[in-house]
């Protein structure tokens, strides 16, 4: 039997998805992109499991892995909006199409929550050359982690801690999905094992990714344990049906049912 093609995202988030995965290679062919990409690979037949943005799960015929994701129960620290401007009064809104669960989100809550129409334009994700030509600007991952508002003269407004606000449930960002029967039950408990094992390495990661750095490290660390859930249990799941049924309020998708490998 050949490995299961992963496709994961490469940012910090991800890590302690895949913590240990590299032992497995018999079960487990891993590859990294930007979550748009992810989702990609996986409608194109690339992969057969897809660390996909959330959303992208409405885009086809699929099947989620139980009790994995990457969500937020409130503050997510990076999927935020930076904004000069009253968020009220923002006409135009620059866009970072890495995560098109972070976009559907944007426009959830400027229907829904902030009661606002602004002008979307995709952006790459450099936050000044994006607010030369919008109000506000979404940048989600890595990136957002790193921009400093005081330095920008910004306001951040996480979209994690907005969905809460106007839901009060956790919302989850991506999710290992493929097509039905596309792994395997001990592949699905291997990638749960994988989970249990990143969240128990959290400091571990950290450290890795601080690369002697004690600031990045502690901050990273700070993300992933306290910004950061890794499961996709009743409430989680509960904040994922209601955010289908939101976007599909406003056009974006057509609603569908979980269903689960």
């Amino acid at each position: 039997m050949r490995a299961l093609r992963l496709g994961a995202v490469s940012y910090l988030n991800t890590k302690p998805l895949v913590y240990g995965l590299d032992a497995h290679p018999h079960q487990f062919d891993v590859r990294f992109d930007v979550p748009a990409k992810c989702a990609e690979l996986l409608h194109a037949g690339k992969v057969d499991l897809g660390l996909i943005p959330a959303i992208e799960y409405l885009r086809g015929e699929y099947a989620i892995v139980p009790d994995i994701s990457i969500a937020s129960d409130g503050e997510v620290a990076t999927v935020a909006v930076f904004t000069r401007k009253q968020i009220g009064d923002v006409q135009s809104l620059a866009l970072d199409l890495s995560s098109r669960t972070s976009v559907a989100l944007t426009r959830v809550l400027c229907a829904k929550h902030w009661r606002i129409s602004p002008k979307f334009t995709p952006a790459e994700p450099d936050l000044e050359a994006m607010l030369q030509k919008a109000d506000a600007a979404l940048v989600i991952g890595d990136p957002a982690f790193d921009i400093d508002p005081a330095k920008h003269r910004v306001t951040k407004i996480d979209l994690g801690a907005e969905w809460k606000a106007l839901t009060g449930l956790p919302f989850v960002y991506a999710m290992w999905v493929g097509r039905p029967g596309a792994a395997t039950a001990e592949q699905c408990r291997l990638l749960q094992q994988a989970r249990d094992a990143g969240v128990a390495h959290l400091p571990e990661i950290a450290r890795q990714v601080g690369g002697g750095n004690a600031d990045l490290e502690q901050r990273s660390l700070r993300y992933l344990r306290d910004n950061l859930k890794y499961d996709l249990g009743d409430r989680e799941q509960a904040g994922l049906r209601r955010f289908f049924e939101l976007a599909s309020d406003i056009g974006l998708a057509e609603l569908k049912p979980l269903r689960w490998i």
